[in-house]
C-alpha cells in the first residue's frame, strides 16, 4: 500500500482494534480495504480472523469458517465500525509529496493519471500501473507510456490481482466479481478528452462541455452472471440451514455434501 493514514486516522484505527480486541495491523489491513470501496466492502486476507473472507455493507459477512458465528460476529463488527469511519471522514490518507514541474506548477508524485485527483488506491503490476478512483467512478491503466481511463460505472472496485491472458496484465474486481474492462466506457486514451462514438462502447468525458455528443451515454449495468449480494446472502442462509439439518441427524453426511456442493457452484 502506497499510502499512509494520518496520525488523526491511525488513533481512530488504534481505538476501534483496542475496542474488538484485535491487533492493530489487522485493524489497518481492513481499513486501507474499505478505505478503496468508500467504506462498501472488504475483501481481506487476514491470519487473526481465520484466514480469508469478504464482507459487504448491507449485511453480507464470509469468513473462511463458515459456521464459526462468533468470528463471522467479530469481522462483520469491525467491518461496521470502520466503514462508518470511512463515510464519516474519520479515516483519512496523508498528502502525497509534491514535487515540481517544468512549468513551475506543483502536482502530486507520480501523478500520471492527470487531473482526476488523489486515488482511492494505485500500484503497479508486471509493468503496468493502476490508480482506482471509487468516488468520481473512474479507473486509469499506464502500460507502455499509455494511458487509458474508464468510467467504472456502478463499480466499487475493492480487489486487484494477475490477469492471465487479456490486454492488462492486471484484473479488478468489484461488488460484482472480476470486472471485464470490455465492457467498461473508455472517457480517455491519451489523458485527453477523445472524441469517439457509442458504437464502440465509449463515450466522452462529462467535463467536455464543447465537444459531448448529442446521443446519451451508455446505460449502467451489472456484468452479467454475477450474483447480487442479496443472492449471495440466500446461499449463505441455505448453506447455514443445511448444516442445522446435518446436526439434527435429519441429513445425513453424504446428503449434506451433495446438497452443499450445488449450492457453492452458485457462488
Amino acid at each position: 500500500m502506497d499510502y499512509k493514514f494520518t496520525e488523526s486516522s491511525m488513533q481512530n484505527i488504534a481505538n476501534i482494534a483496542n475496542n474488538y480486541g484485535v491487533t492493530i495491523e489487522t485493524a489497518m489491513e481492513l481499513a486501507h480495504a474499505l478505505r478503496q470501496t468508500n467504506g462498501t466492502m472488504a475483501q481481506f486476507y487476514l491470519p487473526e480472523l481465520g484466514g480469508g473472507g469478504q464482507w459487504m455493507q448491507g449485511g453480507m459477512t464470509m469468513v473462511g469458517d463458515m459456521f464459526n458465528n462468533q468470528l463471522r460476529a467479530l469481522v462483520d463488527g469491525i467491518c461496521i465500525a470502520i466503514s462508518n469511519a470511512v463515510i464519516q471522514g474519520a479515516l483519512q490518507y496523508q498528502p502525497l509529496a509534491q514535487v515540481k514541474n517544468q512549468d513551475g506548477s506543483l502536482s502530486p508524485s507520480g501523478h500520471w493519471w492527470g487531473n482526476l485527483g488523489y486515488p482511492n488506491s494505485s500500484g503497479s503490476q508486471n509493468g503496468t500501473s493502476y490508480a482506482i478512483f471509487n468516488q468520481i467512478h473512474r479507473l486509469a491503466i499506464q502500460e507502455n507510456g499509455k494511458v487509458t481511463i474508464f468510467d467504472t460505472l456502478d463499480h466499487q472496485i475493492g480487489g486487484v490481482g494477475q490477469q492471465q491472458g487479456g490486454n492488462y496484465d492486471v484484473n479488478f474486481s468489484s461488488q460484482y466479481g472480476t470486472i471485464d474492462l470490455n465492457t467498461l466506457p473508455v472517457v480517455s486514451g491519451n489523458q485527453e478528452n477523445l472524441n469517439h462514438n457509442n458504437n464502440n462502447n465509449v463515450r466522452i468525458d462529462e467535463s467536455s462541455t464543447d465537444t459531448a455528443p448529442s446521443n446519451p451515454q451508455p446505460p449502467r449495468f451489472k456484468a452479467p452472471n454475477i450474483l447480487t449480494a442479496e443472492e449471495e446472502r440466500d446461499v449463505f442462509s441455505k448453506l447455514e440451514k443445511l448444516a442445522d439439518l446435518r446436526n439434527k441427524d435429519i441429513l445425513t453426511d453424504e446428503e449434506y455434501k451433495a446438497k452443499k456442493a450445488e449450492l457453492l457452484k452458485r457462488l
